[in-house]
């Protein structure tokens, strides 16, 4: 994809390409629930989760990025020596000192004036990430320096055994940044929430598993949520001379999905907020709302009445503008600082260009410790120009299909590996032996980037797999 010709006014920086990776093997949720002893639904109905993404000790976080990076320039035929920012957004550290993003300078032989490292916080790492790059565009580009900006973004979420497991996912998003986009980003309409919570947070350097607070990272999420909507809307006002929007003035709603089940209660607050400012026409059931109009958002954090309202009100139109964005969710999980984009990956393939064309897509992305932010895109009028977006949404959706279903059994094996190679020098991968257990399918697809090794000084050795060589 050739860098077009600027001028020195850069407008409309944003998304012109996106890439998504996730590992070829899965395990159906409804079978974990079965191997772990849950209740049947409970990650199925309770969470709303289908499928769990993961991969053993022959990927990790370095060889995601590697994947994604490569499909992005050799898809979208993207001049390595026209990339002028490079960043990665990840919680999944293989060093604390080397960035993954140098890693990837790999693929860049032939220019070394790169800019930009990695990015940790959470789940929101990717954001953060994305919005560098377009700071980037906008702070660099003239006529000497046009190029583009590229944000990756991935993580490999595992817990330890226990109820939290079934949280997991794992996957990388890479995202093509520059002028003139058919996805632009609203300029100065970034609502930001910070605040100091042990929601989520991974002390234990020697482990991959997070210390967790089930029922305070759901109560951090929906309040960063209601903080972030209320100043998105606030500085609208502020841009727009007082026009005030609500959830029908956007065509979609995308989220951060730690599971899907939380993100519907979520867009049902958004509704309530709406309901609060007086713009109810797009809501239902409105009655049930009423009791709550006195309530302090702090009293409604886990109230199951409020959430039977708030969801009732709001159930029609979440169907209709948040559903659609939740398919990788859904069937690959979590992952992490890649989950808000493979939300819009998933959106760009359930709703066409022409539906999508001209409108405008609200995002919220959050981070546990915490982080977050809502924002908005703009999508082009010329619903063509989404045409390269359409195909990558289309070929991530076709790769769900492709993927190999493992048992629970093979599903803890693999981890068990993980666990394994913490740490370690002088290791090379068990997933890639002959040897490596019964029933144990851990293929990959096409062009995957692997682990073949951690050398005696921890440094670790990449192989791209062929085409051919990809397990049948």
């Amino acid at each position: 994809m050739p860098l077009k010709n600027l001028s020195t006014a850069v407008k409309d920086v944003g998304i012109h390409a996106m890439e998504v990776y996730f590992p070829r093997t899965y395990v159906e949720q409804v079978e974990l629930e079965a191997f772990d002893g849950a209740s049947p639904g409970k990650y199925t109905v309770g969470l709303g989760q289908q499928q769990m993404g993961f991969c053993a000790d022959q990927e990790d976080i370095q060889s995601f990025c590697l994947t994604v990076t490569a499909n992005l320039l050799k898809k979208h035929q993207i001049d390595p020596k026209t990339v002028g920012f490079l960043a990665v957004g990840t919680e999944t550290i293989v060093d604390k000192s080397k960035s993954v993003k140098t890693q990837l300078m790999q693929l860049f032989p032939d220019n070394s004036d790169i800019e930009g490292v990695d990015v940790t916080n959470a789940c929101f790492g990717g954001t953060q990430t994305v919005f560098h790059a377009v700071d980037w565009v906008y702070a660099n580009h003239s006529l000497l320096e046009s190029r583009w900006a590229i944000a990756v973004m991935g993580d490999i979420a595992v817990y330890d055994a226990g109820p939290v497991r079934c949280c997991g996912g794992a996957g990388a998003v890479a995202l093509l940044i520059g002028p003139n986009a058919p996805l632009a980003f609203d300029r100065g309409l970034r609502a930001v929430h910070m605040q100091n919570v042990y929601d989520f947070y991974k002390p234990q350097m020697n482990s991959e598993y997070a210390v967790v607070d089930g029922r305070l990272s759901i109560q951090s999420y929906l309040m960063a949520l209601d903080s972030c909507y209320q100043l998105y809307k606030a500085k609208h006002a502020q841009l727009h001379d007082g026009v005030p929007v609500d959830l029908s003035s956007f065509e979609a709603v995308v989220f951060h999905s730690p599971y899907t089940r939380l993100v519907q209660k979520g867009f049902g607050r958004l509704a309530f907020h709406d309901f609060l400012a007086g713009r109810s026409g797009h809501l239902t059931n409105i009655d049930e709302l009423l009791p709550f109009r006195d309530t302090p958002l702090d009293a409604t954090y886990g109230e199951r009445t409020f959430e039977k309202a708030t969801l009732a009100a709001s159930e029609s139109l979440f169907k209709q503008k948040t559903d659609p964005s939740l398919l990788i969710a859904r069937r690959n999980g979590n992952m992490y600082t890649a989950s808000l984009y493979g939300g819009l990956c998933s959106l760009l393939f359930n709703r066409s260009p022409a539906e999508l064309a001209g409108q405008q897509i609200l995002l919220f992305s959050y981070g546990s410790g915490s982080a977050a932010a809502m924002y908005s895109l703009r999508v082009s009028p010329d619903a063509q120009a989404l045409s390269s977006l359409r195909a990558s949404a289309v070929d991530a959706a076709f790769r769900l299909q492709q993927r190999v279903k493992v048992t629970p059994q093979a599903f803890t094996q693999a981890l068990q590996m993980r666990e394994t190679m913490m740490g370690k020098s002088s290791y090379e991968p068990q997933a890639l032996r002959s040897d490596s257990g019964e029933g144990m399918q851990f293929g990959m697809f096409p062009d995957t980037f692997y682990l073949t090794k951690i050398d005696e000084k921890f440094r670790r050795h990449y192989e791209q797999i062929a085409a051919a060589a990809a397990a049948a």
